[in-house]
């Protein structure tokens, strides 16, 4: 995990051509924050895999639903490794999770813009109900982003993404967790249990994970 990350003079050192670029897309107040998240990924990785962090290639595994290897999970392709990785940034924070197993993350800044528009698209019947019941537009914010985190963790575990329907993903959000989620077709119909991340204000972060008994060890880097 890293929170805030300062702008490192190496970071664009570290990056392929195609991440340089991708960053130099963003807007102008987002790029330092784009580079020193994805410079941290690769500096975490490459401790792990004991490589330099410039030496890393990445890939994707085949989608579960149509094999095709340009959409599914990410993965590092080089140096050879058996690990399952999932990342994921919001402004100032970016959560790296590395496993044995199929894992997924998500991780939002509690001041996401959200609408009621969306959460019909988005929620189940009874997570809107949820949401409806919260006292507070604060509270309701947070309901909302609970079962959002959980249902991109649990789709990016699956391999699938968001691309489904999100609808389809029940994630019982009166429940602290941890829960059990199951993805839609075309992912397999594999349990994920899924459950809260321990970050500080103003993030929240959900992890699903294949496994319910896998032991979490959070590392905080940077800022």
């Amino acid at each position: 995990m890293s929170t805030g990350p300062a702008p490192h003079p190496e970071d664009a050192s570290v990056l392929t051509e195609a991440e340089r670029a991708a960053a130099a897309r963003l807007p102008a107040d987002r790029r330092a924050d784009a580079l020193a998240h994805r410079a941290t990924v690769r500096r975490i990785l490459g401790r792990v895999l004991e490589v330099p962090p410039g030496e890393l290639e990445f890939g994707r595994r085949p989608c579960p639903g149509c094999a095709d290897a340009g959409h599914g999970p990410p993965y590092v392709r080089h140096p050879d490794n058996t690990l399952w990785i999932s990342i994921s940034h919001t402004g100032g924070c970016g959560v790296l999770v590395v496993a044995d197993h199929p894992v997924g993350v998500d991780v939002e800044h509690e001041a996401r813009p959200w609408s009621p528009e969306a959460a019909a698209k988005a929620l189940t019947p009874s997570e809107r109900a949820h949401l409806d019941s919260q006292p507070t537009p604060q509270a309701r914010a947070r309901a909302f982003l609970t079962c959002w985190t959980r249902k991109e963790a649990a789709l990016k575990a699956a391999g699938i993404g968001i691309v489904t329907d999100l609808a389809a993903v029940e994630t019982h959000p009166a429940v602290p967790g941890p829960v059990t989620l199951h993805a839609p077709p075309p992912a397999p119909p594999t349990p994920w249990y899924t459950g809260p991340v321990p970050l500080p204000p103003p993030y929240l972060a959900s992890l699903s994970r294949s496994t319910p008994t896998a032991h979490l060890r959070l590392h905080r880097y940077g800022g």
